[in-house]
């Protein structure tokens, strides 16, 4: 439609899906991918707008409860809000996970959610060579290990409750531990850059399920030492808490009691840290 309209008609198009609550945008460097997005008034204004990229579950449908969920904290705090959604059984096999370990084949989900970012910059006037990163979940493991590649990317990153963590660990191999990130992505871990990161952890106090998280021998991503972080979300997600803190990052966790793996329940706590971050970072 908006192609095809002139004049004032672009522009009422423009207004309608480009803006505010938005249409669902393919990607132009890999069309498989495609995102949502919050852009608030301040971006129509011609003003500059903060971003949050969030990141979806293996349901993938709370894209747009994130989407939705934090557009009031975009409205009030003019900050933008985009929502990447990474389709299961992107490469023909069935495989709901790959996302959550940033490589499936050939594909490397933290390029396609960089491509994204700077596409969408381009297209509403925005520098956002720096962004904060949200993901639940699933989401959650995308958001620490993207926040392992590319520190200097984010001015803040809130991890929720994945269900399995990657440790700074040394002496272990990706996706348990970091020793061949290097080789596995052509970036060595930047332990002086992820401390300047401002991170917050949550989870749902009473998330103690295991049947999906449980790494067990012959499945996709079993490995040694795939379940040595705990047995439950909270449990894991501690042991990410120790071992950022270990590396010099200054961690907010935030335990929501009464909750178990509830993503709604769980973005107060997550739009509060944001809010007090964006203020400090732009005082």
């Amino acid at each position: 439609m908006q192609e095809l309209a002139p004049g004032g008609a672009t522009e009422r198009a423009r207004a309608i899906y480009d803006y505010g609550d938005t249409a669902i945008f393919a990607s132009s460097a890999d069309p498989r991918f495609h995102m949502l997005l919050y852009v608030p008034p301040a971006a129509a204004e011609g003003r500059k707008v903060d971003l949050l990229v969030a990141v979806h579950g293996t349901g993938r449908t709370s894209a747009l409860e994130f989407r939705d969920g934090f557009a009031e904290f975009g409205l009030y705090n003019d900050c933008a809000i985009l929502c990447p959604i990474f389709p299961v059984n992107v490469r023909g096999d069935g495989a709901r996970s790959g996302y959550k370990y940033m490589r499936e084949g050939e594909i490397r989900y933290d390029e396609v959610v960089l491509a994204m970012v700077a596409e969408m910059a381009e297209k509403y006037g925005q520098d956002w060579s720096q962004f904060a990163m949200f993901g639940y979940s699933g989401g959650g493991h995308f958001t620490h290990r993207f926040a392992i590649l590319h520190p200097e990317k984010l001015w803040a990153a809130c991890i929720g409750a994945p269900g399995s963590v990657t440790l700074l660990d040394p002496d272990r191999d990706w996706w348990v531990g970091i020793r061949d990130l290097a080789e596995k992505f052509g970036r060595p871990f930047d332990a002086a850059a992820l401390a300047k990161v401002p991170v917050q952890m949550v989870v749902g106090g009473l998330d103690l399920e295991t049947w999906e998280i449980t790494h067990k021998p012959g499945a996709a991503y079993y490995m040694e030492g795939a379940n040595d972080a705990g047995a439950t979300r909270p449990e894991r997600l501690r042991s990410l808490q120790k071992s950022f803190e270990a590396a010099g990052v200054r961690v907010t966790f935030d335990e929501v009691p009464g909750v178990s793996h509830d993503r709604l329940k769980c973005l107060g706590p997550v739009k509060a840290f944001l809010t007090r971050t964006l203020k400090e970072m732009r005082a």
